[in-house]
């Protein structure tokens, strides 16, 4: 890529600021304090909104805004004003929307990264202007199209098909399962930048394929381990099958260890929390590899399933929880 001072365009801005100003949509012209003003935010409701997005602290007086965050800080004030957004819930809202737009950017950032460096000539200042120009638009529309399919399956999920536990509108009864890879951190250290690039590939496609086929929902992935959910029992612990059995024809990818508790899980911002998603955790840590450990209440439902097979092991002594039951799932050959 090149240098971000090179001037581009009619206008003459340096490529970093010009690539900015394609991807902001407008130009700057604005101060935080003038953003916050024009919003209805006193100062500090503009400073702890700024912090919630994930960016740095700003002098008061530097001129780094556009009028699409005047819109969009309007927008968030008038949803308080309306009643749609809680005051006390909107910073969590910019978090949560924040670190998933956080990663989608930097994968896109380098996704025209690529695109650039991939041509056999060299790439003057004012074609990776012009590359830029084309490709965010593009990106725009798939990024929206992808949150109104994930939108739409999850109001039917939730508004039609699934209950919540009583008292609790946030509360689910969910399965959760989390998949580590096995001597993720050691492996790294005998692989090239571009092995590890091609593992880490290999186990998205891989894991996002199963998740989606068992009618499963990945909830985040942190380098070496996926967190997933299921509204059924016996879905989550196919999925967990499937995904052992999925990464050993990998090649490329290290053994999974993979842990399954179900109950009423805490849904929130994207999230999920709660004793199930604690024990789910410690059931991954103590599962050797190549194996799945389940809780007592995932080996119950699945007792009379044909499909599956489930043997009680000795407790675990774990923090927190002096006797942890885990079960050996395998499926029933």
């Amino acid at each position: 890529m090149l240098r971000g001072r090179q001037p581009v365009g009619r206008s003459g801005l340096p490529l970093d600021e010009a690539l900015e100003e394609v991807v902001l949509g407008a130009p700057r012209r604005y101060t935080r304090l003038q953003v916050s003003a024009a919003a209805g935010l006193d100062q500090e409701e503009g400073r702890r909104l700024w912090r919630s997005l994930g960016f740095a602290e700003v002098a008061d007086d530097a001129v780094l805004f556009t009028q699409r965050d005047i819109d969009a800080a309007q927008l968030m004030s008038g949803l308080t004003e309306a009643g749609v957004l809680d005051p006390d819930v909107r910073e969590a809202v910019a978090r949560a929307v924040a670190q998933q737009m956080s990663r989608l950017a930097e994968w896109q950032v380098g996704l025209v990264r690529r695109l650039v460096e991939s041509r056999p000539e060299e790439v003057t200042a004012q074609q990776v202007l012009e590359i830029t120009t084309a490709v965010v638009p593009a990106l725009q529309e798939l990024q929206t199209y992808v949150w109104r399919r994930h939108l739409a399956a999850t109001v039917h999920r939730s508004l039609v098909t699934s209950g919540t536990v009583a008292g609790s509108p946030d509360t689910w009864p969910l399965v959760v399962g989390f998949a580590d890879m096995v001597g993720f951190t050691r492996t790294t250290r005998r692989r090239s930048t571009a092995e590890l690039g091609e593992m880490i590939e290999r186990f998205g496609s891989s894991t996002t394929e199963v998740i989606a086929d068992g009618r499963g929902r990945i909830v985040k992935t942190v380098g070496d381990e996926v967190l997933f959910v299921a509204d059924e029992i016996a879905d989550g612990a196919a999925i967990a099958l499937g995904l052992l059995r999925r990464v050993s024809a990998e090649p490329v990818l290290p053994r999974l260890r993979i842990g399954l508790a179900a109950g009423p899980v805490l849904v929130r911002y994207g999230d999920v929390y709660g004793e199930v998603v604690n024990i789910a955790a410690r059931l991954t840590t103590h599962a050797h590899p190549d194996s799945v450990l389940v809780d007592r209440t995932v080996a119950e439902a699945l007792a009379d399933d044909p499909r599956f097979a489930v043997r009680p092991l000795r407790p675990l002594a774990v923090r927190g929880y002096r006797n942890l039951h885990p079960w050996l799932l395998e499926p029933n050959s």
